[in-house]
């Protein structure tokens, strides 16, 4: 993950499409981390905020429209394919198919802010035959919506940061101790729903 935050401190604006194209592409990249830090870089480097969306959308949609021709062109044998060889794929790629036959073409925009669901929908939308215009209408819909909530906490983070670090720096005990307990109530919420 460094070398991808260096990446983008390097190259700016271009580093920024490639990762997010490459994000919607499915390769294992984590669009939690890799938005909000292109945002921070947008603001520092002084892309206006509309445009930085823009830009993250059409890299989005460049990336999913290649794993939707992947989908469309291998169809359902593909997907029994990816299943049975990344068992891990089961278990979303099915629930995308769910997300899909209930929700039709919405399901694409509904799918890329639903996590298990975001990183298969558009394998799953082509292997069901949905049309590239409806696909990428809807598609676009999502990717604006969950670039532009991404991308704000980084660019307004940016914009803030002194103050951030002004009352971190002043209550980082508490607040390292608190994210501590938060952190252990959740492992132990976990664990009991795991034995039950």
């Amino acid at each position: 993950m460094d070398q991808i935050l260096l990446w983008i401190q390097s190259y700016g604006a271009p580093a920024i499409i490639v990762l997010i194209a490459l994000e919607y592409a499915c390769f294992p990249i984590s669009s939690e981390l890799v938005l909000p830090f292109a945002g921070a870089v947008g603001a520092g480097i002084g892309i206006p905020f509309p445009l930085l969306v823009l830009y993250g959308s059409l890299a989005g949609l460049a990336g999913t429209s290649l794993t939707y021709a992947i989908g469309r062109y291998g169809g359902p044998p593909l997907m029994e394919k990816i299943m049975s060889r990344f068992p891990s794929s089961k278990k979303p790629i099915l629930s995308s198919y769910r997300t899909f036959g209930n929700h039709g073409n919405i399901a694409v925009c509904l799918g890329r802010v639903i996590p298990i669901c975001r990183t298969y929908i558009a394998f799953v939308a082509g292997a069901c035959g949905q049309s590239y215009p409806s696909y990428a209408f809807f598609s676009a819909i999502g990717i604006a919506a969950w670039n532009t909530v991404l991308l704000a906490l980084g660019y307004y983070f940016y914009q803030f940061r002194d103050a951030f670090f002004l009352y971190f720096n002043k209550y980082k005990t508490v607040i390292l101790i608190t994210g501590l307990l938060i952190l252990m109530l959740l492992l132990v919420t976990r664990q009991e729903k795991e034995e039950a």
